[in-house]
Protein backbone atom coordinates (compact mmCIF):
# COMPACT_ATOMS: atom_id res chain seq x y z
CA UNK A 1 0.00 0.00 0.00
CA UNK A 2 1.55 3.31 -1.02
CA UNK A 3 2.37 6.06 1.48
CA UNK A 4 -0.03 8.97 0.88
CA UNK A 5 0.94 12.64 1.14
CA UNK A 6 -1.43 15.60 0.88
CA UNK A 7 -0.32 19.16 0.06
CA UNK A 8 -2.66 21.96 1.19
CA UNK A 9 -2.94 25.66 0.44
CA UNK A 10 -5.84 28.12 0.37
CA UNK A 11 -7.55 27.54 -2.98
CA UNK A 12 -5.61 24.55 -4.36
CA UNK A 13 -4.68 26.35 -7.59
CA UNK A 14 -1.23 27.90 -6.97
CA UNK A 15 1.03 26.50 -4.26
CA UNK A 16 -0.31 23.04 -3.44
CA UNK A 17 -0.58 21.93 -7.10
CA UNK A 18 3.08 22.89 -7.54
CA UNK A 19 4.00 21.07 -4.32
CA UNK A 20 2.05 18.00 -5.48
CA UNK A 21 3.81 17.92 -8.86
CA UNK A 22 7.27 18.60 -7.43
CA UNK A 23 7.06 15.97 -4.69
CA UNK A 24 5.52 13.43 -7.08
CA UNK A 25 8.52 13.90 -9.39
CA UNK A 26 10.92 13.04 -6.54
CA UNK A 27 9.25 9.84 -5.31
CA UNK A 28 8.64 6.41 -6.90
CA UNK A 29 4.97 6.23 -7.95
CA UNK A 30 4.64 2.61 -6.90
CA UNK A 31 5.45 3.46 -3.27
CA UNK A 32 4.03 6.98 -2.84
CA UNK A 33 0.86 8.84 -3.80
CA UNK A 34 0.78 12.64 -3.69
CA UNK A 35 -2.38 14.75 -3.87
CA UNK A 36 -3.37 18.30 -3.03
CA UNK A 37 -6.34 20.21 -1.65
CA UNK A 38 -7.37 23.67 -0.52
CA UNK A 39 -8.88 24.90 2.71
CA UNK A 40 -11.48 26.77 0.64
CA UNK A 41 -13.77 25.48 -2.10
CA UNK A 42 -13.82 28.49 -4.47
CA UNK A 43 -11.91 26.69 -7.23
CA UNK A 44 -13.18 23.11 -6.72
CA UNK A 45 -13.10 21.19 -10.01
CA UNK A 46 -10.85 23.75 -11.75
CA UNK A 47 -7.32 23.17 -12.96
CA UNK A 48 -4.32 24.94 -11.43
CA UNK A 49 -3.73 28.65 -12.08
CA UNK A 50 -2.21 29.10 -15.57
CA UNK A 51 0.88 30.69 -13.97
CA UNK A 52 1.48 27.59 -11.82
CA UNK A 53 1.04 25.39 -14.89
CA UNK A 54 3.50 27.55 -16.88
CA UNK A 55 6.05 27.66 -14.05
CA UNK A 56 5.92 23.87 -13.66
CA UNK A 57 6.15 23.37 -17.43
CA UNK A 58 9.24 25.61 -17.58
CA UNK A 59 10.84 23.23 -15.05
CA UNK A 60 9.81 20.06 -16.89
CA UNK A 61 6.67 19.17 -14.90
CA UNK A 62 3.13 18.84 -16.20
CA UNK A 63 0.52 19.67 -13.54
CA UNK A 64 -2.22 20.64 -16.02
CA UNK A 65 -4.35 17.54 -15.32
CA UNK A 66 -4.79 18.29 -11.62
CA UNK A 67 -8.22 19.40 -10.34
CA UNK A 68 -8.76 21.59 -7.28
CA UNK A 69 -10.71 20.22 -4.34
CA UNK A 70 -11.38 21.15 -0.74
CA UNK A 71 -9.81 19.22 2.12
CA UNK A 72 -12.26 17.01 4.01
CA UNK A 73 -12.24 15.20 7.34
CA UNK A 74 -11.77 11.81 5.64
CA UNK A 75 -8.39 13.07 4.32
CA UNK A 76 -7.01 12.65 7.85
CA UNK A 77 -7.70 8.91 7.59
CA UNK A 78 -6.75 8.63 3.92
CA UNK A 79 -3.36 10.39 4.12
CA UNK A 80 -0.25 9.57 6.15
CA UNK A 81 1.31 13.03 5.92
CA UNK A 82 -0.32 16.45 5.38
CA UNK A 83 1.83 19.45 4.50
CA UNK A 84 0.38 22.97 4.59
CA UNK A 85 1.82 26.03 2.87
CA UNK A 86 1.33 28.70 5.54
CA UNK A 87 0.34 29.34 9.17
CA UNK A 88 -3.23 30.24 8.20
CA UNK A 89 -3.59 26.88 6.39
CA UNK A 90 -2.03 25.18 9.42
CA UNK A 91 -4.62 26.69 11.76
CA UNK A 92 -7.54 25.87 9.44
CA UNK A 93 -6.44 22.29 8.77
CA UNK A 94 -5.71 21.58 12.45
CA UNK A 95 -9.18 22.90 13.36
CA UNK A 96 -10.68 20.41 10.90
CA UNK A 97 -8.70 17.49 12.37
CA UNK A 98 -11.01 15.06 14.17
CA UNK A 99 -8.50 14.10 16.89
CA UNK A 100 -4.97 14.54 18.21
CA UNK A 101 -3.41 11.83 16.02
CA UNK A 102 -4.94 13.43 12.92
CA UNK A 103 -3.65 16.85 14.01
CA UNK A 104 -0.16 15.35 14.44
CA UNK A 105 -0.05 14.48 10.71
CA UNK A 106 -0.19 18.19 9.78
CA UNK A 107 3.11 19.98 9.24
CA UNK A 108 4.11 23.39 7.93
CA UNK A 109 5.94 22.78 4.63
CA UNK A 110 8.86 25.13 5.23
CA UNK A 111 9.51 23.59 8.67
CA UNK A 112 11.25 20.88 6.66
CA UNK A 113 14.03 23.37 5.86
CA UNK A 114 13.64 25.84 8.73
CA UNK A 115 12.33 23.81 11.71
CA UNK A 116 10.25 25.85 14.13
CA UNK A 117 10.76 29.14 12.29
CA UNK A 118 7.14 29.25 11.05
CA UNK A 119 8.09 30.40 7.55
CA UNK A 120 5.21 30.60 5.09
CA UNK A 121 5.29 29.75 1.40
CA UNK A 122 3.92 33.09 0.09
CA UNK A 123 0.72 33.02 -1.94
CA UNK A 124 1.73 34.22 -5.44
CA UNK A 125 -1.87 34.62 -6.67
CA UNK A 126 -2.00 38.43 -6.70
CA UNK A 127 1.52 38.93 -8.08
CA UNK A 128 3.33 38.34 -11.34
CA UNK A 129 5.12 35.28 -12.72
CA UNK A 130 8.26 35.95 -10.66
CA UNK A 131 6.29 35.11 -7.50
CA UNK A 132 5.48 31.69 -8.94
CA UNK A 133 9.16 31.11 -9.70
CA UNK A 134 10.08 32.00 -6.11
CA UNK A 135 7.38 29.66 -4.76
CA UNK A 136 8.56 26.87 -7.07
CA UNK A 137 12.14 27.23 -5.81
CA UNK A 138 11.02 27.21 -2.16
CA UNK A 139 8.82 24.17 -2.71
CA UNK A 140 11.48 22.35 -4.71
CA UNK A 141 13.95 22.69 -1.83
CA UNK A 142 11.36 21.66 0.79
CA UNK A 143 10.14 18.73 -1.34
CA UNK A 144 13.72 17.52 -1.69
CA UNK A 145 13.91 17.33 2.13
CA UNK A 146 10.48 15.69 2.41
CA UNK A 147 11.32 13.12 -0.28
CA UNK A 148 14.62 12.24 1.43
CA UNK A 149 12.86 11.79 4.77
CA UNK A 150 10.02 9.73 3.31
CA UNK A 151 12.34 7.49 1.33
CA UNK A 152 14.44 6.82 4.44
CA UNK A 153 11.34 6.32 6.66
CA UNK A 154 9.53 3.99 4.26
CA UNK A 155 12.39 2.07 2.64
CA UNK A 156 11.91 -1.11 4.67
Amino acid sequence: MPVKILMVCLGNICRSPLAEGILQSKLPADKFTVDSAGTGNWHAGQGPDHRSVATAKNRGLDISCQKARQIKVSDFTEFDHIYVMDSSNLRDVQQLAPNASAKAKVKLMMDEIFPGQKIDVPDPYFGGPEGFDKVYDMLDEACEMVAGKLLKEHSA
